[in-house]
């Protein structure tokens, strides 16, 4: 992983990132002027002063202790087997013209003396032969002659925002709209999901993923689940497992208030993703499980964490959603070559081992993985590194992807009134298609202003 020079506001972002929905605490106040992460205010006193209707959405991290079990995490229950959404997001902007350059355009060369790569030096996009794929995301380039990968040259909104934080909190609601506070994931598990089962949202992190946040079913945070214990202070074995299991029964205690039920089912359900979490575990701490395909070592935690998730859909957790984020920053407004060669070359080797996990396992039907970022990346560079832009790119993954481009590219003759890249498709068209065509929900729920975008076909 490489960690290139960030601007300021990024850097604040991801404090404030950082320190959000930790179990017990929910999101922390954040400075005047910038939109509330989704899921602000969900914390433990507002999950037992309101009504029963409503279950906390903030639950769980690794090695979480004793006091931590009012926001626990719900019981895995076994049921049918729901199409899967992974949403892999890159944080910090990254350069469309990089991953997917237009070594064919005129102007390229011009805008980027110094970071342009030599035609040849990575695979022809087939689709428009102008592009070229950056050798680092050479996974992509072999999903994509596969039919694998759906792909958006040019995604945004209009009147973009180029704040690292608003431009993200607009992908993560699916709205343009600075004081929305659900996800739009977590909206649409409102819709499908099960008041018992937290699993069905479920961001591979310490902290929750704020495009996972929902109003009224409960979602999960898990960093490892080699790692997922809830440790008290003086406690250790033989005795803990009794105790923490005796917890779990004390919440199937009936009767009391409302207040009181709804803390009973927290416990409950915390004690019932432990028990689902330990199979995955052995005695010494080590995973349980074996991948059928090798995956990097390089990139951190992404490819251990891919890896867990593979082997927790194989064992049947009820899983519709998940949030996970790809290695290091691409906030490259210097050092740019090198910091994101590394960094797409690490995330997209992770996730490439990850389709061929799913291939191998006889899953990959039931999952389509996503990849976005909050904006693209100035067409003309800095020098070593380039400024926030607008028209970004995104992909679709999956055996059941549709495998074609969705927008094209508009070339760099016209700049848009900023002199970025134009967006010749919306990201929010982008969710409609995804919540009707591979999820089965009608977008108008989940999306605001839904009609108004065309749907892209996304879906075999």
């Amino acid at each position: 992983m490489h960690d290139p020079c960030a601007c300021s506001d990024f850097n604040r972002a991801e404090l404030l990132r950082a320190g959000a929905a930790r179990a017990g605490r929910g999101l922390p106040a954040i400075e005047p002027g910038m939109p509330q992460p989704a899921g602000t205010g969900l914390d433990r006193r507002s999950f037992l002063m309101r009504g029963a209707g409503l279950a906390l959405s903030v639950y769980g991290a690794s090695r979480l202790g004793v006091e931590a079990f009012e926001a626990g995490v719900a019981q895995a229950a076994g049921g049918p087997a729901d199409p899967v959404l992974v949403s892999v997001f890159l944080p910090g902007g990254w350069d469309s013209l990089s991953v997917l350059a237009p070594v064919g355009d005129a102007r390229y060369a011009t805008l980027r003396p110094t970071l342009k790569l030599a035609p040849g030096s990575g695979t022809t996009f087939a689709e428009d032969t102008r592009l070229m794929w950056h050798p680092a995301a050479a996974g992509l380039a072999t999903l994509h002659a596969e039919g694998k990968v759906s792909v958006f040259p040019a995604v945004g909104y209009d009147h973009p925002d180029q704040s690292h934080f608003t431009s993200r909190h607009f992908w993560e609601v699916g709205a343009t709209d600075t004081g929305a506070s659900s996800g739009w994931m977590g909206r649409y598990l409102d819709v499908v999901g099960d008041p018992d089962n937290p699993l069905q949202g479920m961001a591979l992190d310490a902290s929750l993923a704020p495009a996972l946040a929902t109003t009224r079913v409960p979602v999960a945070a898990i960093s490892d689940p080699t790692d997922y214990s809830f440790p008290a202070r003086g406690v250790g074995d033989p005795i803990a497992d009794p105790m923490l299991a005796a917890f779990g029964r004390m919440g199937a205690i009936p009767g009391g208030s409302d207040a009181l039920a709804q803390a009973r089912a927290a416990v409950r359900q915390t004690d019932g993703v432990r028990r689902s979490v330990a199979g995955f575990v052995t005695a010494d701490g080590s995973p349980s499980y074996t991948s059928p395909v090798t995956y990097p070592t390089a990139g951190g935690d992404l490819p251990l964490r891919l890896a867990a998730l593979a082997a927790m859909l194989a064992g049947g957790l009820p899983i519709r959603c998940v949030a996970v984020e790809g290695v290091g920053s691409y906030d490259t407004h210097t050092g740019q070559a090198t910091s994101l060669a590394t960094n797409l070359g690490q995330t997209v080797a992770a996730v490439l081992a990850f389709q061929r996990d799913l291939e191998a396992r006889g899953l990959a039907d039931r999952v389509l993985i996503q990849l976005w970022s909050e904006f693209g990346r100035r067409p003309q560079e800095n020098g070593s590194g380039t400024d926030h832009g607008a028209g970004g790119c995104a992909f679709v993954i999956g055996t059941q992807a549709k495998g074609t481009m969705v927008g094209e590219f508009p070339g760099l003759a016209t700049l848009d009134a900023q002199s970025n890249l134009r967006a010749t498709s919306d990201f929010r068209a982008m969710y409609c298609s995804l919540l009707e065509q591979w999820l089965g929900v009608d977008a108008e729920q989940v999306i605001p202003g839904a009609a108004s975008f065309a749907r892209p076909v996304l879906v075999r």
